[in-house]
């Protein structure tokens, strides 16, 4: 089904995919695994979460051929000098136990780093064969663009927080303009969205759990990929049975309309200035 793939500048990648922040060690392998048998195509580590080792066990455990499985990580903001990207790249693939990641991203931007040498060890590294494809994490619509004009080699994507609190247009319509996906990570707000009276309502004409409801809402929106984070087999299946209804533009219009000011839940310090 076209929709369960979101393409981007020439990569593939599934709509749907596991968040894996928080889930380490056994937890984290068992939860890689449930999700890849449950369906899922598509698995986000990053090299600051202290898991890709559990994110490469279950991967291996799931029998699911490497080839069919569309793997993220990303380099954090203090290794983000050309010669520590490299060496991230390298210590993350040796982590996860593969020779190659699909997506390899800037996990967020770092203002004491000049971004044109980041950006080019990040384009050498898909050329050495580190990845597949590059993109970029919690970039503003400035830094996107500052990237892609930086850029020899394709921007895939860009990964921030979305949900149904927080507006994100500018941002995805940049993405849109570039031709890059926009990849959302708390994609449900936390939970905190879900129980949401126009987000319930809508669940119970669907039949569906709000969760469902606010999950076919971010793949529905032209371009977005979603990545919600389970380690329960059940919740990860319904996570994933989102592409076989569809919701109303009314329906769409009054979730995008739960959007306010001061909705945004991951501020860290290092944070750019949001558009």
């Amino acid at each position: 089904m076209d929709e369960m793939v979101v393409k981007a500048n020439g990569a593939e990648i599934p709509a749907i995919g596991l968040g894996t922040w928080q889930l380490r060690g056994e937890e984290g392998a068992a939860a890689v695994k449930s999700a890849l048998e449950a369906g899922y195509r598509h698995i986000d580590t990053a090299a600051m979460y202290g898991n890709e080792e559990a994110v490469g066990e279950g991967l291996r455990a799931s029998g699911v051929a490497r080839d069919e499985v569309f793997v993220t990580t990303k380099v954090w903001p203090e290794d983000l000098a050309p010669a520590d990207l490299r060496r991230s790249a390298e210590a993350s693939l040796k982590r996860l136990g593969l020779s190659q990641v699909d997506l390899l991203l800037i996990h967020w931007p770092n203002a004491a780093i000049p971004l044109a040498g980041t950006i080019r060890a990040l384009c050498e590294a898909k050329r050495a064969g580190l990845s597949r494809h590059i993109g970029v994490a919690n970039f503003t619509v400035r830094l996107l663009d500052e990237a892609v004009s930086l850029a020899d080699e394709p921007i895939v994507a860009n990964q921030c927080e979305y949900h149904p609190y927080l507006d994100q247009s500018l941002v995805r319509a940049e993405c849109r303009k570039h031709g890059a996906a926009f990849v959302s990570y708390c994609p449900i707000g936390k939970a905190q969205v879900l129980s949401e009276p126009a987000i319930q309502a809508i669940a119970k004409a669907h039949r569906r759990t709000p969760a469902q409801i606010v999950l076919r809402w971010q793949v529905q929106q032209p371009g977005v990929v979603a990545i919600p984070k389970s380690g329960d087999p059940q919740r990860q299946r319904e996570n994933f049975s989102v592409f076989d209804f569809g919701l109303t533009d009314e329906e769409m219009a009054a979730i995008c309309g739960l959007a306010r000011p001061g909705g945004r839940m991951v501020t860290p310090a290092w944070s750019p200035h949001w558009d």
